[in-house]
């Protein structure tokens, strides 16, 4: 059986075009207001929308994603699956990070002796890159950046529909979430997103890392908001 595709003009309804008009005016007075009031200079203008992509497109597939209503255990399942899936992200893309050797209490006083700011941390930067928030200790460190914690939230919550849906039907023995491309992609965006500094091949990635991540980012919102499902009409 060949596998159809809801028309794009099903999935974006009226009430959806309608607030993702209102958030797109929403950002672009924020950028405004940003570029006339702080002392910047934009050297690329697609690394300042990048991030309303990631936030423009993962609410409008949550918006336009409604899950099954399975039982109480499936639930259960699901939204743990999804919040494992959230830190696996962020943890890649650097947003948490824990220090083992301070939790285990060895190594945290050369930590503190090496100059890293502990404490709350807050500072302002582009619509979508910040503003970010963030809380260090020799421990642990997380950091908060629209964009990626909204895009990351996203592919959760489209991990838990998927989930339930493949667990409903008769897909679950053979379509696995951990197997399939969009959860694949979406890993690939928290790892593109967090790339740390290197020499050659590494460093070259660091440079296109926002590129790759969000293009990773928005092709795994689309295979997991179009995903088949058992009659081979695509789930949206």
């Amino acid at each position: 059986m060949s596998t159809q595709y809801a028309p794009l003009t099903d999935t974006l309804r009226v009430p959806v075009v309608r607030w993702l008009l209102i958030l797109s005016v929403a950002e672009a007075a924020a950028l405004a207001v940003y570029l006339l009031f702080t002392p910047v200079h934009v050297d690329s203008l697609r690394y300042v929308l990048y991030p309303f992509i990631w936030i423009n497109v993962g609410i409008a597939a949550v918006l336009v994603t409604t899950p099954s209503t399975p039982s109480r255990r499936l639930r259960l399942f699901a939204g743990v699956i999804a919040v494992a899936y959230f830190l696996v992200l962020a943890t890649l893309a650097g947003l948490i990070s824990v220090n083992v050797s301070a939790l285990v209490g060895s190594g945290g006083h050369m930590h503190a002796a090496g100059g890293h700011p502990t404490g709350f941390q807050f500072s302002l930067a582009a619509p979508g890159w910040g503003p970010r928030l963030g809380y260090a200790s020799d421990a642990f460190s997380v950091v908060f950046i629209p964009y990626r914690v909204i895009g990351f939230l996203a592919l959760s919550y489209l991990i838990y529909a998927a989930l339930v849906e493949t667990a409903r039907t008769a897909l679950s023995g053979t379509l696995g979430v951990i197997s399939c491309v969009g959860c694949t992609f979406s890993l690939a965006a928290g790892f593109s997103a967090g790339l740390a500094g290197g020499t050659g091949f590494l460093s070259a990635l660091r440079v296109l890392s926002v590129d790759f991540s969000t293009v990773v980012f928005v092709a795994a919102v689309v295979l997991l908001v179009y995903r088949p499902s058992a009659d081979g009409v695509a789930e949206s």
